[in-house]
């Protein structure tokens, strides 16, 4: 009786051992100290706020991506018609310079009339919106100039030495016009229509018309 006894001591004495030394004392624990489950946690939280964190700055970085640029450098664009023109916010609608204060909103959120831009015409528009004429007090759009219209009241904006424009194209005939809005050509749709708008009636007799 006492060697049974003492055999039936033997196994519980190891449980015990075992069980203190943090062994095999829980199910599914294998090779797991008791803090095992709360160090994981501790380590799925800290990646967790890493990848928040990650998350917020590049929100941060879109937002400041994002934003509409403000600076006069950033607003000057090229129009479809290969002319001067202004960058909406939205990156995307360049409209002409002369449409810049004009008392129409074109561009999608409106700020070609922004207070601004518009405040003290022509002091508070970018450079890049403005062309003088040859009187220096006297100003155009940047856009009107070598257009073939006589928008200064001189012709300083298409005529050298203040500008040197291109000769005329093929919509218009070169001749020394008669209409004060012309200043060295006029377009061929008013060839051939029995009124006279070239000095030397070349309009009527050579012009062969559009």
């Amino acid at each position: 009786m006492s060697v049974g006894a003492s055999n039936k001591i033997f196994p519980q004495g190891d449980a015990e051992i075992n069980s203190a030394a943090g062994g095999k004392g829980h199910p599914g624990g294998e090779g797991c100290g008791p803090f095992c489950c709360s160090r994981r946690g501790v380590c799925l939280s800290a990646l967790l706020l890493l990848l928040m964190a990650m998350l917020a700055a590049l929100l941060i970085v879109a937002t400041i991506l994002g934003r509409p640029p403000h600076g006069p450098e950033t607003q000057s664009c090229v129009t479809l018609t290969n002319r001067t023109g202004f960058l909406c916010h939205d990156r995307r609608h360049c409209i002409p310079a002369h449409g810049v204060c004009d008392g129409v909103r074109t561009c999608p959120h409106g700020e070609d009339e922004d207070e601004s831009l518009c405040r003290d015409v022509p002091r508070s528009l970018p450079s890049f919106l403005l062309a003088h004429c040859g009187d220096s007090a006297s100003w155009i759009y940047s856009d009107q100039r070598c257009d073939r219209i006589n928008n200064c009241g001189d012709c300083s904006d298409e005529l050298s030495p203040v500008t040197a424009c291109s000769p005329c194209g093929p919509g218009w005939w070169r001749c020394t016009p008669t209409v004060f809005k012309y200043c060295s050509c006029i377009p061929r749709v008013l060839c051939r229509d029995h009124v006279q708008h070239c000095s030397d009636w070349s309009d009527e007799y050579a012009c062969s018309g559009p």
